[in-house]
């Protein structure tokens, strides 16, 4: 974005610094991809279904499981079952019932739809039944302990059957709170108040305003103009002046998810590079980077390093696979053993101030241990699309993060994972991550997720960086908002306080 434009957004979103009950308006880091819940990969995304589009179960800030289009729900004694009771009176934005049938029409579309991403996190549904308007059962091939984790979020999101066919990803016929009323790619998403909404009453504004703002600073300036209500992933530098600023209250929370970089190993044209083929040049490029660098300088101390997927709080945490500090000259040894002097790469990332700030760290990192990389920034979305394709070297990836461990992994580094763009595959690791979602026992699960560790250590088809942090800033004349482990932006309750 050039200087004329940034003038122009604060210049623009400051013009409405006179803020009424009836909108509220939201500042995002990036643009959202396709609006439709079995297509869409980013972050961003999913806060705008947070309001759009309801799931059959949501979670609370504490991660319990809670009702939203279900009301109640059971799993056979076998675990090869699980019964969902649906909530009575929902409809979608077109009018039409959230009935049974209209679930299993959306879970069978978003596990047979060509270009789903939500077929690994449905592969152990075998099928669906209606056996009423008010209940699905879903059949499972095997026991599934993290379905409902799943289920909790895009996988479980509803939109009208009647909208298949219809484009769905440009204008969405969804369930939430919010329906959709306009788009304009890259400036803003408007969602308007869903009158027939099964809980409207618990929803205080007519209308949601979404702003992608990529660069930091500017997204600030807007937040301290008025110009916004509330902004995410306030960058830590910038922390300090939200809790100063006495019209502003900051909102941190520790997340569930993790910033990585993923290296094509096997997708397409571009894969054709000595990380691809030597998993000795992928663990050199590992021990280049600094974590801890990373986490002072970019992240001022909020940005925890990471070596795996799994965050400290969960069950799966392996400690014995993360290290303090780099080692350039063991980079440069194992090079060496791969008969190689020095490895070029391009590397690409969404085009957002924090990220550009890690990569740029990463770059300077990698020169010494043995690696010249050339910087690819893109707007986020059309990071996205050049993962899924294999236009890419080494690219970003990142997860907002799941309740469940399986969650943040299977569909990564799995075989056939719907975001496993480097296309990374062993079958060790698979049935490893297979019978790991299996079974309930969390003692069993972590020694199976152990073992995938290990592996993944040796192999490094991802490389984590460090793990996520929420980070808000509101408005202090909004009350209500409370930050949850996903990021996302829950709106229930969520009112202008009264003066």
């Amino acid at each position: 974005m050039s200087k004329l434009r940034l003038a122009l957004a604060i210049a623009g979103l400051a013009a409405t610094t006179a803020v009424s009950a009836q909108t509220l308006r939201i500042g995002l880091q990036d643009d959202p991809d396709v609006l439709d819940p079995a297509r869409a990969r980013t972050f961003v995304g999913r806060i705008v279904f947070a309001s759009l589009c309801d799931r059959l179960v949501d979670i609370t800030p504490d991660l319990k499981f809670v009702p939203q289009l279900a009301e109640s729900w059971s799993t056979s004694e076998d675990g090869k079952s699980l019964t969902f009771k649906l909530r009575k009176g929902a409809v979608y934005h077109d009018g039409t019932p959230i009935d049974a049938a209209s679930v299993k029409a959306n879970l069978e579309r978003a596990m047979t739809l060509p270009d789903s991403n939500r077929k690994s996190e449905l592969s152990s549904v075998g099928s669906v039944e209606a056996p009423d308007a008010q209940t699905v059962v879903l059949r499972l091939k095997d026991a599934d302990a993290s379905l409902l984790s799943q289920l909790s979020d895009r996988a479980g999101m509803m939109i009208s059957p009647a909208s298949f066919d219809k484009d769905p990803g440009s204008k969405p016929v969804c369930s939430g709170p919010y329906r959709f009323k306009e788009r304009v790619q890259n400036d803003r998403i408007v969602l308007e108040k869903f009158p027939q909404y099964w809980d409207a009453a618990s929803y205080h504004f007519d209308q949601l305003v979404f702003t992608p703002i990529p660069d930091s600073t500017v997204r600030l300036n807007n937040l301290r103009a008025g110009g916004l209500d509330i902004v995410e992933r306030i960058a830590p530098t910038d922390a300090d002046a939200v809790k100063n600023d006495a019209k502003l209250t900051l909102a941190p929370v520790t997340g569930l998810g993790f910033q990585s970089i993923a290296v094509n190993i096997a997708n397409g044209a571009r894969a054709d590079t000595p990380l691809a083929k030597d998993a000795r040049v992928r663990q050199a490029l590992d021990l280049a980077i600094d974590r801890d660098v990373i986490n002072q300088v970019v992240g001022q101390g909020m940005f925890q390093p990471a070596h795996q997927p799994f965050p400290p709080a969960s069950f799966a945490y392996d400690k014995r696979v993360e290290h303090a500090g780099r080692d350039p000259k063991k980079a440069q040894a194992l090079l060496k053993a791969a008969g190689l002097d020095r490895v070029k790469f391009e590397l690409t990332y969404g085009n957002n101030t924090t990220m550009q700030q890690v990569m740029e760290l990463i770059q300077a990192m990698g020169a010494e241990a043995g690696f010249d990389i050339t910087l690819r920034p893109l707007e986020f979305a059309a990071v996205q699309a050049a993962l899924a394709r294999g236009d890419f070297q080494v690219g970003q990836t990142g997860w907002s993060g799941r309740v469940d461990p399986s969650g943040n992994i299977h569909q990564y580094v799995s075989c056939k994972g719907n975001l496993n763009d480097g296309r990374f595959c062993d079958a060790e690791i698979d049935k490893w991550l297979n019978e790991a979602r299996s079974i309930a026992d969390e003692g069993k699960r972590r020694a199976l997720y152990s073992q995938v560790l290990q592996k993944m250590t040796a192999e490094r088809p991802q490389i984590y960086l460090f793990y996520l942090p929420w980070i808000f800033g509101v408005q202090k004349t909004i009350d209500g908002f409370v930050a949850y482990p996903d990021g996302l932006i829950r709106l229930k309750d969520v009112k202008v306080a009264k003066k």
